[in-house]
């Protein structure tokens, strides 16, 4: 594999473009472990973001009855059809945070460091049955940090909603090419069943996390203007506000189910707009 990639990278004189988070996968072992993780079948359709230079596709290929895979590079796109004779594998030329994701029901990427975030977002409002990822290693260990925790943040408390996420395996830099500036680790995500599943309003959220180790109320005052509400408004509704629920509970602690308590509290008193929220509570 590693003979591979080389030969493909000096046949084709071939950069990796560090704005693409182009840092290759280069360690045989990681890659045969990730897609015994998937769990895959000849019913599965996988979806890969940043193929790079095939290898964890072409694995893909053999264990799935479908792949596509998203590539922003054209230059890596020309290369991939060139080399390769796949006969179940669609190359899907584009952004993956701009282009339509076909069906799917399983993930298995090594993701460019820079999306990890909008793409994992996004994979959250689509029904998959497990997701197999590559992160760097800060950003996997805030995804699976509980309530409380130093690494507990808004990316946890979004994830923790909707799915259970474990960090299973740390990677050093040396199993990619160019060797990254930070350790990884692969995550793998499945969605919670729908009646676990809490929908949480992402202005709120966003306000409350904007000021993470403040009490409730304190955290919402400073970031009222995040959820619609003018310094006027606020104080006209001080006393209402300050009897939120876990009002007196910094933000870090909250669990999505806090979170879901205090939604629904201000939507019922007037201060969430039903269009932001809907009061959706579990779905």
């Amino acid at each position: 594999m590693r003979e591979r990639i080389f030969s493909l990278i000096s046949k084709y004189n071939l950069r990796p473009n560090r704005d693409l988070g182009q840092n290759f996968l280069i360690v045989p072992d990681i890659i045969e472990r990730n897609v015994a993780r998937a769990e895959l079948s000849g019913s599965d359709t996988v979806l890969e973001i940043g193929p790079g230079l095939g290898v964890l596709t072409d694995e893909l290929s053999r264990r799935a009855g479908k792949v596509f895979a998203i590539e922003k590079d054209p230059r890596i796109v020309e290369i991939l059809r060139r080399e390769y004779s796949w006969n179940n594998v669609e190359i899907i030329e584009g952004d993956a945070m701009e282009v339509e994701w076909p069906e799917f029901n399983k993930m298995v990427s090594n993701l460019p460091y820079q999306i990890s975030s909008p793409v994992t977002f996004k994979l959250l409002n689509y029904e998959f049955e497990r997701a197999v990822l590559i992160y760097q290693l800060e950003f996997a260990e805030r995804m699976v940090a509980r309530p409380g925790t130093r690494n507990y943040s808004r990316l946890s408390l979004m994830v923790s909603a909707k799915a259970r996420a474990e960090l299973v395996e740390r990677i050093g830099r040396g199993a990619f090419w160019p060797k990254p500036e930070v350790d990884s680790a692969v995550v793998v995500l499945e969605p919670k069943p729908r009646s676990e599943r809490v929908e949480l309003d992402e202005n709120l959220t966003r306000a409350l996390f904007q000021h993470r180790r403040k009490k409730v109320y304190a955290a919402l005052k400073d970031s009222r203007h995040m959820i619609g509400l003018d310094k006027e408004t606020f104080l006209r509704n001080r006393e209402i506000i300050q009897k939120v629920p876990h009002a007196e509970k910094r933000v870090y602690e909250l669990s999505p189910l806090d979170v879901l308590d205090i939604q629904n509290y201000l939507f019922e008193n007037g201060l969430l707009h039903e269009k932001d929220s809907q009061k959706q509570g579990k779905v």
